[in-house]
């Protein structure tokens, strides 16, 4: 015979959702208005900060600076973004403690992990919208960004690509032998400046050594212009003009040196691939890359974070000392993933290492505070 589900069983199941709808759409609405109240006030800062850096340069009109900083905006809410959960998930959490909501729940034999579980999704949902939409489309308007910033800030003519202060190094090899590349500078994107390309063979022998005044990436090849080959044990024999195969090409020359922020992180794993294939460190990119990947497990812990100082408000009077627990407790997160950064940076940890384990650390010191304060 078959058993039907228990009436009060059903009732339960159905209060359950209804619950988590509510709970859910309040810390929706919270999670709007704090992060549109950060990104506005970020937003006005950089802003003044542009009119500021803009006083007194030709071609920076206030229409222009404005430009700048709407181009520049999708990237500080990026960033914020763990920031506003953060924020948003502690005033819905002390909101509805306050009112008694959670109280009656919790009283009802509703856990403090079902009504956490709508927030925990909404900040996942957050999280991978960051990685794959808004990354996408900040990395695009921040180059566009860095482009007039250097002609309007900076008076930086495109003819040349500043390089840190550094020589450029590259390497190729190909059947026959291995090319180690040097260069002063990168010209108008598509050549190199006064450049020394050394050949070996892939004993490590060394071939040949080619100078020349520019070099020029053009439908696959090098076109070396005012050369000067040496050839061990020979003399050195100047050409006006010479040219060999290469497997480079004019957007790759134009991407060795670009920022990871301004790549969308579907590209970067290809592009990461090509510096390590041309010799340059791609540490900062990989590091960024899986500090990326990182980002929704870190939103998720925002908003346990948050529970742990929100949750019992109703049983402390001191409002304002918890609220300030739990801010300082975000800030302490940021200054671990920057220290951590820098030792990425450094090599001095691994970059997959660096940039986990602000996340995972933070995601089970969060659990453990959770369960600690409301089920242990």
């Amino acid at each position: 015979m078959l058993k039907l589900p228990d009436y009060n069983y059903v009732k339960e199941m159905r209060f359950s959702w209804i619950l988590s709808f509510y709970i859910g759409r309040q810390l929706a609405i919270w999670l709007f208005g704090s992060f549109t109240g950060l990104t506005t006030t970020v937003f006005l800062l950089d802003f003044i900060e542009l009119l500021r850096r803009g006083t007194g340069k030709e071609g920076a009109y206030f229409i222009v600076l404005l430009q700048m900083a709407l181009l520049k905006l999708p990237t500080m809410a990026c960033q914020i973004m763990p920031f506003g959960i953060l924020f948003g998930s502690m005033l819905a959490f002390a909101q509805l403690t306050r009112s008694n909501e959670l109280v009656v729940a919790r009283s009802v034999g509703v856990s403090v992990w079902q009504f956490m579980m709508p927030p925990i999704l909404i900040a996942l949902a957050m999280g991978i919208i960051n990685i794959t939409i808004l990354n996408s489309i900040s990395s695009n308007m921040l180059k566009k960004f860095h482009q007039l910033e250097d002609s309007v800030l900076h008076n930086r003519s495109n003819k040349f690509l500043p390089v840190q202060s550094r020589e450029i190094w590259m390497r190729e090899q190909d059947e026959k032998h291995r090319l180690v590349i040097n260069a002063r500078n990168i010209y108008n994107n598509t050549g190199l400046v006064d450049v020394i390309m050394l050949f070996f063979d892939y004993k490590n022998h060394f071939q040949k050594r080619i100078d020349a005044h520019k070099a020029t990436l053009s439908n696959g090849n090098w076109m070396l212009k005012d050369v000067v080959i040496t050839v061990e044990h020979t003399r050195s024999k100047p050409i006006d003009e010479i040219s060999f195969p290469t497997n480079l090409t004019v957007d790759n020359l134009k991407n060795l040196y670009i920022a990871p922020e301004t790549m969308s992180l579907w590209e970067l794993q290809q592009f990461i691939e090509l510096l390590e294939n041309t010799g340059f460190l791609a540490v900062q990119h990989r590091l960024y890359w899986h500090a990326k990947l990182a980002y929704p497990l870190l939103m998720m812990d925002m908003v346990m974070i948050a529970a742990i100082f929100s949750l019992r408000l109703a049983k402390n009077n001191n409002i304002l000392v918890l609220a300030a627990a739990g801010l300082c407790c975000g800030f302490l997160i940021y200054f671990l993933s920057n220290i951590l950064f820098a030792l990425g940076m450094a090599a001095r940890i691994p970059a997959r290492l660096a940039a986990w384990t602000p996340a995972i650390i933070t995601m089970l010191l969060s659990v453990a505070g959770n369960l600690h304060l409301e089920d242990g």
